[in-house]
């Protein structure tokens, strides 16, 4: 489609035709204020403060719905422009209870910053004062209706972008509020806690509980990083204030995931309960003391030594490619990695969004992967897509599949997934055999394939490619922000002379261990993971550790064990 010429605000500029009066202001570097508008969806022009100005327009016309047509010429600070936009701003305040001296995103607030910059220190109208309630029943935010502006952001990331489609609308008018399924307590709700509703809110509507009233814009910092928390290698922007990480959101900037998050990605290290390992400690009979870094480590080193040829390290997949490195390098005896090492060539997240049936094998995507799922319900409640569940046992998509068999009938369907005109097949280590024979039957079908960590395949290109197998006198685990490990794994530590354990929490690694070595979280470390797409991406570390760095230990360890 040809470019067209718009003058905005005097300036004059070529722009792809079709696109809105809002992208075309971008385009040109022009600010225009909105409220319910967001890059990531589609605009619906609901709360006006757009409003600009198009010569040969009777009306003033919202940015976000209008588009733009050749030698079109748009004022976004005409005298009439900025009247409707105060204007605007004070049916906002008076609808709704907006006390921003009292709001927790008081200095964090789309709506408290539009008020200061068109000045707005009273406004005209009498107040509603409607008797609005706060919704508390989730763990991580809360709603809180005398906050909400009705822009319906929340409302549309969480159907177009997540394809959960939780929250709607009850009443009209003034009584117009936000609900969750058919208007039951958020808590009970099908909202799977992803928080992108949270992070698209421009209010105090929904909010974080455990950044509440911890900083205004101007008092953080941000870090951009990649999430370890499983391999689809979601971006991360990590927000700083005071040498602490407050809150987590999504990277919009970011494949694969494009600023979307699941609940272990955006909640999960701030709301873990277990003890952090700060301290190195050893082991002392029944108990457990506190010890220097070179005590620990020298206990660590004979321990493991002791065990001459059979010592083994057993190596998280949330272990950087660094760490990976100096594993094969530095330290003698096997090399193996927690979990099931899949290398098989993946196509990225891209894929999900052109396919038309999804053949999902052995994995529940919304447990094990989740951001993964997002892509899968967007495709059958928006595209038409289909989905296939070949899995034995429950599965969280099942609501959303067409037809659900077990893995040994894969066969069965074979004759439907050929009929695809793009047929995509998702698996990790679980179904990877029944997905292998799938789409070698399936002529021009794409996979899609997770390993058990974020790192697996870039540990297995540094040399750490062995799977689990057991029977070492001594181990040397390098579990990072594992939450614990597989029953047979525990049950070779038990049966084992000497534990040594790098990990970021005590558990559940204080019950075998003889040494622990604290290890930065993933909000700690910095260096590089591949996720399953085969994509390098970056972790930064953005608050300091106080300690060795995960690398360092691994380094001085190998030292004294050669």
């Amino acid at each position: 489609m040809p470019d067209v010429r718009v003058t905005i605000d005097g300036t004059e500029g070529s722009v792809p035709a079709g696109i809105t009066v809002l992208e075309a202001c971008r385009k040109l570097g022009v600010e225009v204020p909105t409220l319910c508008d967001h890059p990531a969806i589609e605009p619906i022009g609901a709360c006006r403060i757009c409003l600009v100005e198009v010569e040969k327009q009777r009306a003033l016309q919202p940015a976000c719905t209008f588009p733009v047509s050749d030698g079109m010429v748009v004022h976004t600070r005409s005298d009439r422009v900025v009247d409707a936009r105060r204007f605007v701003l004070q049916l906002l305040f008076s609808e709704r209870n907006h006390f921003c001296m009292f709001c927790q995103m008081s200095g964090s607030c789309d709506l408290q910053d539009l008020a200061y910059d068109y000045g707005l220190d009273h406004w005209e109208f009498d107040r509603a004062f409607p008797r609005m309630g706060v919704d508390a029943s989730r763990e991580f935010f809360v709603m809180d209706h005398n906050r909400c502006i009705l822009c319906r952001r929340c409302v549309r990331v969480c159907d177009e972008l997540v394809g959960n489609a939780t929250l709607g609308v009850k009443h009209r008018g003034a009584e117009t509020m936000i609900i969750a399924d058919m208007d039951v307590p958020f808590g009970e709700s099908s909202c799977i806690s992803c928080g992108t509703c949270l992070q698209v809110c421009p209010t105090g509507a929904l909010g974080d509980r455990a950044s509440a009233y911890m900083g205004a814009t101007d008092e953080i910092t941000r870090v951009k990083s990649t999430c370890t928390g499983c391999s689809v290698g979601c971006g991360v922007e990590l927000v700083v204030r005071q040498g602490r990480v407050i809150r987590v959101e999504g990277d919009w900037d970011a494949a694969p995931s494009d600023g979307l998050l699941c609940e272990i990605g955006r909640f999960g290290l701030q709301h873990d309960k277990r003890r952090r390992a700060r301290q190195p400690q050893v082991r002392q009979g029944d108990g457990w003391v506190d010890s220097t870094w070179d005590d620990a480590l020298s206990a660590a080193a004979k321990g493991l030594a002791a065990a001459g040829g059979e010592l083994s390290t057993l190596v998280s997949g949330t272990a950087t490619n660094e760490m990976g490195a100096a594993i094969a390098a530095k330290l003698p005896g096997t090399k193996q990695q927690l979990g099931t090492v899949l290398l098989d060539d993946s196509a990225g997240l891209a894929a999900l969004d052109e396919a038309d049936l999804f053949v999902v094998v052995g994995t529940d995507l919304t447990v094990e992967h989740q951001v993964a799922s997002f892509s899968i319900k967007r495709g059958v409640r928006h595209r038409g897509a289909r989905l296939m569940l070949v899995c034995d046992g429950d599965n969280g998509l099942a609501p959303w599949a067409f037809k659900q068999v077990g893995l040994n009938e894969a066969a069965s369907v074979l004759d439907i997934i050929k009929g695809a005109e793009q047929a995509v097949v998702v698996y990790d280590a679980k179904g990877s055999s029944v997905a292998k024979a799938i789409a070698e039957a399936v002529p021009g079908a794409k996979c899609v394939a997770f390993t058990d960590g974020a790192n697996t395949k870039g540990l297995a290109a540094a040399g750490v490619a062995e799977a689990f197998a057991g029977g070492a006198k001594a181990y040397l685990v390098v579990a990072g922000e594992e939450t614990g490990a597989d029953e047979s794994v525990m049950a070779a530590l038990g049966a084992a002379d000497f534990v040594a354990v790098q990990a970021s929490y005590a558990q559940p690694w204080a019950d075998v261990a003889d040494v622990i070595l604290p290890m930065p979280t993933m909000w700690e470390k910095s260096g590089t993971v591949i996720s399953a797409d085969g994509v390098e991406r970056e972790v930064r570390g953005a608050v300091a550790f106080e300690g060795l760095s995960d690398v360092t230990t691994i380094e001085r360890l190998g030292a004294l064990l050669s």
